[in-house]
């Protein structure tokens, strides 16, 4: 059957079944769903300096089309949200990329990231 095909619960059966076999053992899951919190990038800096404290590689998945399982969302340590808009996925990966990139500058006090505003 076609990853995309059946009813919504199976599709997000299947889907979980495959992001959850590619998590590493003992990583620290991070799973971007529409309900979750929404950090500034402050906030996100911070949650991802405990996250990397905690010496746990850290593993981030995208929500599909029908959202996650609820086994994805168990097993996850922690649950963001870009915003309350739909984004592909592509642009999602683009966008998380961008936002750790951002997290890790502030953290290291580059100036890339600037809180404020003129």
């Amino acid at each position: 059957m076609a990853e995309g095909r059946g009813s919504a619960v199976e599709i997000k059966r299947r889907e979980a079944d495959s992001l959850l076999a590619a998590v590493p053992a003992g990583a620290f899951l991070v799973a971007l769903d529409l309900g979750g919190t929404e950090p500034s990038s402050e906030e996100f800096a911070k949650m991802l300096d405990r996250w990397l404290e905690a010496g746990k590689s850290v593993c981030f998945v995208i929500g599909g089309a029908e959202g996650f399982d609820a086994k994805v969302l168990e097993r996850a340590g922690a649950t963001l949200s870009l915003g309350p808009q739909t984004w592909p996925h592509m642009l999602v990966r683009v966008m998380l990329a961008e936002q750790i990139f951002r997290a890790r500058a502030i953290s290291a006090g580059h100036p890339y990231h600037r809180a404020g505003r003129p």
